[in-house]
């Protein structure tokens, strides 16, 4: 047993003796599923990542308060580096089921947009994507990273991307749709894994779910009339189409940041940055 695993076993919050083995799948944080007493629970295990903006006190505002509004697993308990929340009993999404889940997931959007802010307590985080991708740039530069040549000409797309945004309502999103951050039980779809959970527009949220999902157009057009009731004028979609494009290269530099600072077991992310260089490229040529 590895000293973290003897200090997740004594955590205060156990009824007696527990039972732990690893959560696998990861990029950023090591987890564990633990049962106790005839329950199961998930301990997120992780410092603050200053380079990524991921600072636990924040995201575990935000994991509180997405549980008091209905979208997320209950925390129940936390400390320093550690984070235990109750287990979600069913199936981890795939690219094919975000896909597959359109009129499930724009609701569960709403919701968070609507509702996950009002719980929140403290002081917030706030997420702009061009913002991110000037900082990571810095990052990259500075860096012995085989990425950091086309930083320019990451920098002029980011321009690009920003300059055709449209004014929209600030709300409270979670900013980190990957397909296992979205859980099925069977019966509804729950929402996990709040690190970068903050205020922004929601057409990041709309526009990262499709990059992370490679939605094509007919997805796109049935995510936007989902989420905003059939009324998409014409700025709207280029705003997240463009929205898209950056979404792909933020999270392209966020493995290229990873690269450079961050040591997981099994994660490959000079893999995971050229394959949403990948994407990037793709939404950039439409």
């Amino acid at each position: 047993m590895t000293d973290l695993e003897r200090r997740i076993a004594s955590l205060a919050c156990w009824h007696g003796p527990v039972a732990m083995a690893p959560l696998l799948g990861g990029l950023t944080n090591l987890s564990y599923v633990v049962e106790d007493a005839g329950e199961k629970f998930v301990v997120r295990c992780g410092d603050d990542i200053p380079v990524h903006h991921v600072f636990r006190d924040r995201e575990r505002a935000a994991s509180i308060a997405a549980h008091a509004a209905g979208l997320s697993p209950e925390v129940v308990h936390h400390e320093p580096g550690l984070l235990v929340m109750r287990f979600v009993e069913g199936r981890t999404f795939t690219e094919a089921d975000l896909r597959a889940n359109i009129q499930r997931l724009a609701p569960l959007l709403r919701a968070c947009h609507h509702k996950v802010g009002e719980h929140l307590s403290g002081p917030p985080n706030f997420f702009s994507v061009f913002h991110v991708i000037r900082d990571y740039a810095r990052t990259i530069r500075a860096a012995d990273s085989p990425f950091a040549a086309d930083v320019p000409r990451y920098l002029q797309a980011n321009r690009t991307l920003e300059a055709a945004q449209i004014p929209m309502p600030i709300v409270f999103g979670h900013h980190d749709l990957l397909p296992g951050n979205v859980i099925d039980d069977g019966q509804r779809l729950w929402l996990i894994d709040w690190e970068y959970g903050g205020f922004g527009t929601a057409m990041f949220d709309l526009a990262n779910l499709s990059a992370n999902g490679a939605f094509g157009e007919a997805e796109d057009a049935a995510l936007l009339d989902a989420y905003f009731d059939g009324k998409v004028p014409a700025d709207l979609w280029r705003s997240f189409r463009a929205m898209k494009a950056a979404s792909a290269l933020r999270e392209a530099m966020w493995a290229m940041v990873s690269d450079i600072h961050l040591q997981n077991p099994g994660a490959d992310y000079k893999v995971h940055a050229r394959d949403y260089l990948r994407r990037f490229g793709e939404l950039m040529a439409h």
